[in-house]
């Protein structure tokens, strides 16, 4: 069963009681990611993200990541293109000490100039490590070709030229405008009683003032094109994709199901098709990316330089497959819409 209360200030609340267990997940969700960036911002998200974890005025970043470990704890925070999560996992008995933790990092931390800087170098390994897992970085390179300028086409982790140039006073700027009141959700669930941690969490974070909505996003505007990248590896990887249903679109759990027969598991028609019967890749699948406004479907394969050529072939023979049994069987608009190009 979930309950939601939203506080005076505007932070929304959501819980699931599930009596028969012993934890509780808790999460805190910002309605904050790399599309809410400007260019010469980039990666400014991500970079906030580690730097809630290391310092505040009451903890050092050792205290910290000690409080969390004492208990059997796990605390931790990713941060995505319109999203920034900071979550926690403990006993029911210690969810006050991770409600604590967590709006401790959110409403107290320091931004020490010495920890920026070691920071850079953290995040700078993080973008070399991406790089160097060609089956990641290719997924990035093509969301920066389909959304050509537009924030969404942005890494979220930015860049190293952009990276380099954050310091305190943009982090801080950057924090007091996103990191409001308004943009933040509180999900709960696990052995728990609603208005306890409702309690709780008032006593924590309804010191945030409130704050009015935010501005509507900028909807962007994907493009064909073609990119190519040389780099000297053992396999050739390659994504192929088009425009896919937002979160609230209509017909997004249709989108999920087709995405699932065509290439989302073992059982799915590329995997059957271009790896079990030929054997010309390890790893091919499709997925969706739903945002607030727009999405992508992307496909993936890696394979051998001289088979790249059939195995693109066969993924748009199985695109063609599936357009022609949607166009058989159904007239909306956004199928006609989405598929006709294929």
């Amino acid at each position: 069963m979930y309950q939601k209360t939203t506080l005076d200030n505007g932070v929304r609340i959501v819980t699931e009681e599930i009596p028969y267990v012993n934890s509780v997940s808790i999460g805190v969700w910002v309605v904050l990611g790399s599309r809410d960036e400007k260019r010469n911002e980039n990666g400014i998200s991500h970079f906030i993200e580690h730097m809630l974890f290391k310092g505040t005025k009451k903890r050092t970043a050792m205290q910290i990541a000690k409080e969390i470990d004492s208990v059997g704890g796990i605390l931790n925070a990713c941060t995505s293109k319109e999203y920034t999560s900071f979550y926690a996992k403990v006993l029911t008995k210690d969810l006050p000490l991770a409600i604590d933790l967590l709006s401790d990092i959110l409403l107290n931390s320091t931004f020490n100039p010495k920890e920026i800087d070691k920071e850079k170098q953290v995040i700078l390994q993080e973008i070399c490590m991406v790089e160097d897992t060609p089956e990641e970085h290719i997924q990035e390179l093509f969301n920066r070709v389909f959304f050509r300028e537009h924030p969404l086409g942005y890494p979220v982790l930015g860049e190293p030229e952009t990276v380099g140039t954050i310091d305190r006073a943009k982090i801080i700027e950057f924090f007091k405008e996103y990191y409001t009141s308004n943009r933040i959700i509180i999900s709960v669930c696990g052995n728990l009683k609603h208005d306890e941690v409702v309690r709780k969490i008032e006593d924590d974070f309804g010191s945030l003032p409130k704050e009015d909505g935010y501005a509507a996003k900028d909807l962007p505007n994907p493009i064909s094109q073609v990119l190519i990248r040389e780099k000297e590896l053992e396999q050739t990887h390659v994504c192929l994709g088009s425009k896919g249903p937002s979160q609230t679109h209509p017909l997004r759990y249709a989108s999920y199901i087709l995405n699932a027969v065509l290439g989302g598991g073992m059982s799915s028609r590329l995997f059957q098709e271009i790896r079990e019967k030929r054997g010309l890749v390890y790893s091919v699948y499709s997925y969706m990316s739903a945002y607030f406004d727009t999405g992508l479907f992307t496909i993936y394969a890696g394979t051998d330089g001289d088979t790249l050529k059939k195995v693109i072939e066969l993924v748009i023979k199985e695109l063609r497959r599936l357009k022609i049994n949607a166009l058989k069987k159904g007239n909306s608009k956004w199928q006609k819409n989405n598929l006709k190009e294929i």
